[in-house]
């Protein structure tokens, strides 16, 4: 089975000194960091999405210094991740996604905003044909309720795994 780690919006803006500062950010960072080295020893593809907004400010505006993927996740991922680039919630909708999926059976989702953009695109559409996990500990919201809210909703319908169990 073939598997790829979809990193959602590790981008400058949910960290401190960001538009919108999430819940333990680089806590979570450093685990994705961490796991996506550990993703592609195992051969797992890994692919990084970031929202790009046609907003001249706030929230990932597309000239603002918040919009990038932060350096660490960059390095982690190496030269030839590809990053797909999203305007809305779901990583599917209006990207190049599916094209990086290509002989992919099972989905690995993990990011920012676990009630949002993860939610979306895990449950999206366009992901049904797939095998879909969400990797709790590598996703974190504005609060830790509302991480924790969305999570348990999640496990209703799909599959919830932590870093250790993919690779120990």
């Amino acid at each position: 089975m073939s598997r790829a780690l979809l990193v959602i919006d590790i981008q400058e803006d949910y960290f401190p000194g960001g538009t919108l500062p999430l819940w333990q950010a680089e806590e979570t960072e450093a685990a994705l960091a961490g796991a996506i080295g550990k993703a592609r020893e195992a051969g797992d593809r890994v692919i990084l999405v970031r929202h790009v907004s046609a907003a001249a400010q706030g929230l990932f505006a597309k000239d603002g210094p918040g919009v990038a993927i932060r350096p660490a996740i960059l390095e982690a991922a190496g030269p030839d991740a590809p990053v797909v680039t999203k305007k809305v919630a779901d990583a599917f909708q209006d990207t190049d996604l599916p094209d990086h999926l290509d002989g992919i059976d099972e989905l690995l989702v993990c990011g920012m905003m676990t009630q949002n953009c993860v939610v979306f695109t895990s449950m999206s559409r366009m992901a049904e044909q797939l095998s879909v996990m969400v990797v709790r500990d590598l996703c974190t919201a504005p609060t830790e309720m509302v991480h924790r809210i969305a999570l348990n909703a999640l496990g209703s319908k799909l599959r919830l795994v932590d870093a250790a169990d993919l690779w120990p």
